[in-house]
């Protein structure tokens, strides 16, 4: 049983209308489950998320939903580290990416790209990657849409 409870949507409301996220939540397996979750409690709060459901194999992150989960693999079988995916998280700011990086690195994880911009992702994006205790890849980014705005026309010289 849950040892922790959070909001439910309004009565009578699946929730899903209001939410602007196109995913219920994404799972992440362990095989290292007590480091794990103390990995991602220090690292998640440098973004404002809590945990908000605590299991005794299964532990899950969010800001009003659980949207993030940590967990012993259902089957019994090893967690395993999937090539080409990776979670990337949403940041508030510039600083709270610094801060997600240096916290990630403080806790165990591996540097997989530091924070700064990407010009490939184009001018609002700017992020940082890193590998947590399994070797799951995983991102912070902030968006700065001010940057992705048309530049002010000046009047033409007549």
């Amino acid at each position: 049983m849950c040892s922790e409870t959070h909001p439910s949507p309004a009565q009578g409301s699946t929730g899903s209308e209001e939410s602007p996220s196109i995913l219920s939540h994404v799972s992440l397996g362990t095989n290292q489950f007590e480091q794990a979750v103390a990995f991602y409690d220090a690292v998640l709060a440098t973004l404002g998320y809590q945990r908000l459901m605590d299991y005794p194999d299964a532990v899950a992150y969010g800001k009003v939903y659980p949207e993030f989960w940590v967990q012993v693999p259902i089957d019994g079988r090893p967690a395993n580290v999937g090539n080409g995916s990776h979670i990337g998280f949403i940041a508030p700011t510039k600083e709270a990416v610094h801060a997600f990086y240096e916290s990630a690195l403080q806790a165990g994880g591996q540097d997989d790209g530091a924070p700064g911009p990407r010009p490939d992702y184009g001018d609002p994006y700017y992020g940082c990657f890193v590998r947590d205790l399994d070797g799951h890849k995983i991102e912070a980014t902030f968006w700065d849409f001010a940057l992705d705005q048309p530049e002010a026309q000046s009047p033409a010289a007549g």
